[in-house]
């Protein structure tokens, strides 16, 4: 999987996208419905590829040592730092029902820990917008830059209501890929207001559907 992701951004490196390293997220979500089958809220984990936690703790001066050991204060400076976010950002996740999207809060309840020489942090996005009850709900992770790529490979949790069920829809990555570098070359001209979502063509969708008869 992530050698075909190498691949796309090297497909992808005459576009004006992100010029850094690119970011690899294992993700999970914890996904809270009420008896009525509305998403409440959900709690979204990213655990940070080796390369880029390594980045992290040594921008912020974390485990000089290299011992693997975050002290007391290393793991309180760590806490939230990835929780600066720029006004209008979306914190990399689109939930929709019926074809509209779910207005979240801003992230709450924010954790932070470095075990294994990766960075893993946890944050709550609660589901401020009415649903109709019921209705599927889908959840995507994703940065619509592809800056970054969010890898559902953590646990998917439903909690809350035992008539929700999970399904997942995981992209053809490489036929996806051939269909944005078609998109690339039909094009006269490329820039930031023509850009294709590259993010979403490569984005699993978690898709819930709670059995409320």
């Amino acid at each position: 999987m992530r050698h075909v992701l190498a691949f796309a951004l090297t497909l992808l490196s005459a576009a004006p996208l992100a010029a850094h390293p690119h970011i690899f997220v294992d993700t999970g979500l914890d996904l809270q419905f009420d008896e009525t089958g509305r998403l409440r809220e959900v709690r979204v984990t990213w655990a940070y590829d080796e390369f880029y936690s390594l980045l992290i703790t040594e921008d912020r001066g974390l485990d000089p040592d290299f011992d693997g050991v975050l002290t007391e204060a290393e793991q309180a400076d760590l806490q939230g730092f990835d929780m600066q976010w720029t006004e209008g950002f979306n914190g990399d996740l689109v939930i929709t029902q019926d074809g509209r999207n779910l207005t979240l809060s801003a992230p709450m309840q924010a954790t932070a820990v470095y075990e294994n020489a990766r960075i893993t942090t946890t944050h709550v996005r609660q589901v401020i917008q009415d649903q109709a009850a019921g209705a599927p709900i889908e959840i995507k992770p994703y940065d619509p830059t592809y800056y970054s790529a969010y890898d559902v490979t953590l646990p998917v949790r439903i909690e809350g209501n035992a008539a929700c069920a999970k399904s997942f829809d995981v992209p053809d990555v490489q036929a996806q890929i051939q269909k944005l570098s078609d998109q690339l070359a039909a094009m006269d001209e490329m820039s930031d207001e023509n850009t294709p979502d590259i993010g979403i063509l490569l984005a699993t969708t978690v898709r819930v559907t709670c059995d409320l008869s």
